[in-house]
């Protein structure tokens, strides 16, 4: 166990380096050499950002840490987390970033807009530490849809993930407020989308008119005009659950281009609430949930009679 020592022009707060000798799990590497710290402590420097390896700073608990590896530990206050604009991010590692992104930004430039979008504000993020620091896109979240996403830090990884999507992605979850009252509790909508040449997107039965869209929803709430849906993703097509959402009569709420005709909270009420899957480097299981929005909440505060359920 080596102190890192630290510059005395410019206090840090105190860090202990350790080596790692035989491939483990980092919760369990930590509670072997911090003998003495309760379980408990460990897992909060985990869930505080004080723990890294390789110095990168992780917070899952079961994240491999392989033989040669160095994990530091920041004891103590640590600086204030850097907060952005528009974008929180949930998970980091030497591959990978996952945030939750509010509405209104976009995932990447368009001709009108080129400087705030998730993609330069992470690109950014990561030339702090390395200015030849690049980020990759995996998937994108359309503007006016909030929730979570995923970048890779190579090509390699981006390629790997996007190859295998299929497989890899165990669970993609989302949450909406649609028009209308959704009269079965549950279902699932399949069809075929295609583009058309105003660039919306339009169902079809018609196999190979289209790629095949497989959606899936649960109603979590009902009130006089509108409904809460969870909707979970088997494809994941461009717009896939909006034009689904429209097939079924329900619009998803302030969504003007997919049929809807009401707009109760300024934005389309659509969140990726849940992204699980398995990491393209290690093959552990990584998952991330956010809670439901309160405005989407709100809404049936404000506007609609809720069931008791």
């Amino acid at each position: 166990m080596e102190q890192i020592p630290t510059s005395p022009e410019k206090p840090a707060p105190k860090q202990l380096l350790l080596d790692v000798n035989e491939n483990s799990e980092l919760l369990k590497f930590l509670i072997d050499q911090l003998k003495g710290k309760s379980r408990t402590t460990v897992k909060a420097l985990l869930a505080h950002r004080q723990v890294s390896v390789d110095y990168h700073t992780i917070t899952q608990f079961d994240y491999p840490v392989l033989k040669g590896q160095k994990v530091t530990i920041t004891m103590g206050k640590i600086p204030e987390e850097i907060k952005y604009k528009g974008l929180r991010i949930l998970f980091e590692d030497p591959y990978l970033i996952v945030i939750e992104k509010e509405a209104g930004m976009l995932s990447i430039a368009t001709a009108k807009e080129k400087l705030l979008t998730t993609y330069s504000i992470l690109s950014g993020h990561v030339k702090r530490e390395n200015p030849n620091n690049r980020i990759f896109v995996v998937h994108r979240l359309d503007r006016d849809t909030s929730g979570i996403m995923m970048f890779a830090k190579s090509e390699e990884v981006q390629s790997k993930m996007q190859r295998a999507w299929h497989d890899a992605v165990i669970e993609r979850t989302y949450v909406a407020v649609v028009e209308g009252v959704v009269e079965n509790d549950e279902g699932t909508i399949r069809s075929f989308l295609k583009e058309n040449k105003a660039l919306i997107m339009y169902s079809t039965k018609v196999p190979g008119e289209g790629d095949e869209a497989i959606t899936h929803y649960k109603v979590l709430r009902r009130g006089d005009a509108i409904t809460l849906v969870e909707v979970k993703l088997e494809t994941g097509r461009k717009n896939q659950i909006r034009v689904h959402m429209k097939e079924l009569g329900h619009p998803v709420v302030g969504d003007k281009k997919y049929g809807a005709k009401t707009n109760l909270i300024g934005r389309t009420c659509l969140h990726a609430r849940v992204l699980a899957f398995i990491h393209p480097v290690n093959g552990t299981e990584v998952r991330y949930e956010t809670p439901v929005p309160s405005r989407f909440m709100s809404v049936f505060a404000r506007h609609a009679k809720i069931e008791n359920e």
